[in-house]
């Protein structure tokens, strides 16, 4: 059973992966210390396949693609939020972090339910309250990169990058 994780608005890159900590990039150190500013239990808690709800403006801040390379190596499935900054988005789909944007689900979903999401439909459902919503699914070339661990690991799987 996945563990429901929800923030509030305004998540920014800072409290993702707070600076101190990005002195030593690897993954394992990043998801260490994922959300450490915000919730000190996130990182010895979650669990591969958890889900991390947002509010408005998820991932606001800086530009660096570290907050959304240390959600995916904490194991989180996916992050389901109101809306995302532009540049969280794209650096979450550069390194293959599954994302969904929807307002309502991000409104409703609480800690402690059971939620199963479709990344190819865009359908999310919290079993515990039998609600579904409807997130837009990405068109094929970005779910293809997502699927592919990132855009590096797509374009070397399309001969198009060593």
């Amino acid at each position: 059973m996945s563990k429901i994780y929800v923030y509030g608005d305004n998540v920014d890159t800072d409290v993702i992966i707070p600076a101190r900590y990005l002195n030593d990039p690897s993954e394992a150190a990043l998801a260490s210390h994922c959300m450490e500013d915000i919730d000190p239990n996130y990182a010895s808690s979650v669990e591969q396949g958890d889900i991390i709800v947002g509010g408005a403006n998820f991932g606001c801040g800086s530009s660096r693609e570290h907050a959304p390379l240390a959600i995916k190596a904490s194991g989180a499935k996916c992050v389901i939020a109101a809306s995302f900054a532009r540049i969280f988005y794209r650096n979450a789909i550069n390194i293959g972090l599954p994302i969904m944007e929807c307002p309502e689900a991000a409104a409703n979903i609480r800690p402690g339910d059971v939620v199963s999401v479709d990344l190819s439909s865009g359908a999310i459902c919290d079993e515990t309250t039998g609600k579904t919503f409807q997130a837009a699914p990405f068109p094929p070339f970005i779910e293809n990169i997502i699927q592919s661990g990132g855009l590096m690991e797509s374009l070397k799987a399309r001969g198009l990058a060593k």
